[in-house]
C-alpha cells in the first residue's frame, strides 16, 4: 500500500470512529433528557399525591372534629334532660 492509500483509510477510519463516538455522546445525552424528564415527572407526580394526600387528611380531620363536637352536643343534651327529669321528679315528690 501507498503511503497515500494508507493516510486515506486512516483518515476514514478516524471519521467514521468520530461519527462513532459523536452519535454515542448524542445517544448518551437523549437518555440523560429522558431520565431527567421522567425524573421531573415522577416528582409532580409524588407532590401531587402528597397534595392530594393533605387535602383529604385535613377533610377527615375537619369531619372528625364535626363528629366529635356533635358527639359532645347530645351528651350535654342527655345529661341536661337528666337532670331536668331528676328535678321533675323531686318536684312531683313533695306534692
Amino acid at each position: 500500500m501507498t503511503q497515500e492509500k494508507k493516510a486515506e483509510e486512516e483518515t476514514i477510519r478516524k471519521g467514521k470512529q468520530d461519527t462513532k463516538e459523536s452519535n454515542r455522546l448524542t445517544k448518551e445525552q437523549e437518555r440523560k433528557k429522558a431520565y431527567l424528564a421522567r425524573e421531573k415527572a415522577m416528582g409532580k407526580i409524588s407532590e401531587t399525591r402528597e397534595t392530594q394526600r393533605s387535602e383529604k387528611r385535613a377533610l377527615e380531620e375537619a369531619a372528625q372534629l364535626v363528629k366529635e363536637q356533635a358527639r359532645k352536643k347530645l351528651y350535654l343534651a342527655k345529661e341536661k334532660d337528666n337532670i331536668d327529669i331528676q328535678k321533675a321528679r323531686k318536684i312531683k315528690e313533695r306534692e
